[in-house]
């Protein structure tokens, strides 16, 4: 990909964002031989180095991603997959969920849902610096300083996209006064490809294997707060987080040491509307934010680009990549999979965060329930895997 400069053939496509979701379209759709301009933050150095730093505990990005099966095939079509340093990648065989009364479990097994894999834990830096270095060498692909015209427009810059609010299209965004925390750990107990999560009022922790900063005693952790309690917990020292985590955990994934800075961001559940218009069309997070308990926010965006890349390969030669029509059809065909997690995750935080003595009973017995019917657990998994 030739440096930044200004577009010298008028693209069929111009992508804004240059995130994980908006690279990955320019690089879905430039494979079919569509022109491509890509506009956005591109740093070249990042993408001339594709393995992150793993032996410093500054890192510039604390973020992991879990990505089903549907995601990873679509990286691995695009030459992206393999292209991720080994430890950046981790599977997860087992996944453990505790309800908030000391007993109530539910676990899920690669094993015994005849899977390789349950998913995947990516390092948000790795990825990344992977689809860059992809985009450098990509033919059909421009980077460009400023917007073109093109026949389609895709936004993906994120939930707080500028492009989307000067179009007027209406992002309705519900805050749920919390907080995600991520950072990276080091655990004195192998994590065996075991990804557990703590359902508790009115928090939700995970712990993600991953193989660095030490193989097989990595972790990624996501913990999501009540904001004033979010704010408690990025004040203190490592010591004092430490001390928190090992209450929070009760000890039962080893001794844990923070290994990154730790990083804050607010949470909140929200969609466009509309999603496209003439010419344009809203994918990833500025499309649609989910909560990450269920860690599905970067498979909905891919899920997007596989969606819209199949529509165009399949349009009539005479259709251009910008038909209203062909922009209808994939608007169609995301509407049911993204309200559906919306509607799922958001079900779940308020399950799970409503105080009550009874719902609390409920949701605990609930776990135990699921726990013991393996038939459910398999179509469960099965859907998360985005088959």
């Amino acid at each position: 990909m030739p440096k930044t400069t200004a577009v010298a053939v008028a693209p069929e496509v111009l992508v804004r964002g240059t995130g994980a979701v908006g690279l990955t379209a320019a690089l879905a759709l430039a494979r079919q031989g569509l022109r491509v301009a890509l506009q956005g933050p591109f740093d070249a150095e990042a993408a001339s180095h594709a393995t992150p730093d793993t032996t410093t505990t500054h890192r510039r990005d604390v973020r992991a991603y879990a990505l089903n099966r549907a995601s990873v095939a679509l990286l691995d079509s695009l030459k992206v997959w393999e292209a991720i340093p080994a430890n950046a990648r981790t599977q997860v065989h087992d996944m453990r969920i505790e309800g908030d009364d000391g007993t109530s479990v539910l676990e899920f097994s690669a094993w015994g849902s005849a899977l390789a894999e349950l998913a995947w834990i990516v390092d948000a830096q790795a990825l990344e610096a992977a689809l860059r270095q992809a985009v450098r060498f990509a033919p059909h692909i421009e980077h460009i300083a400023a917007p073109v015209a093109a026949s389609l427009t895709l936004l993906a810059e994120g939930k707080d996209s500028r492009t989307r609010a000067a179009l007027g299209v209406r992002m309705a965004r519900e805050g749920y006064g919390q907080q995600a925390i991520a950072a990276r750990l080091e655990t004195s107990q192998a994590h065996a490809g075991l990804a557990r999560q703590w359902f508790r009022a009115p928090d939700v922790l995970a712990l993600l294997p991953l193989s660095e900063p030490r193989r097989d005693h990595g972790l990624a952790l996501v913990w999501s707060v009540p904001d004033e309690r979010a704010r408690q917990l990025l004040a203190m020292s490592n010591e004092a987080f430490e001390a928190e985590l090992a209450q929070a955990t009760g000890g039962t994934a080893g001794e844990l040491r923070l290994a990154s800075e730790r990083a804050g961001w607010p949470l909140s559940i929200g969609r466009a509307e509309p999603l496209y218009g003439p010419g344009w069309l809203l994918i990833g997070d500025a499309a649609h934010v989910v909560h990450p308990l269920a860690g599905q926010g970067l498979n909905l965006g891919l899920a997007d680009v596989t969606c819209l890349a199949r529509i165009l390969a399949e349009r009539e030669p005479w259709r251009s990549p910008g038909d209203p029509r062909l922009l209808a059809r994939h608007a169609r065909e995301r509407a049911a999979d993204t309200l559906a997690m919306g509607w799922v995750t958001d079900g779940l935080l308020q399950l799970f965060s409503h105080p009550s003595p009874w719902v609390k009973e409920l949701r605990n017995r609930g776990l135990g329930l699921v726990n013991r019917l393996p038939p459910v657990k398999r179509v469960l998994t099965r859907a998360a895997l985005g088959r």
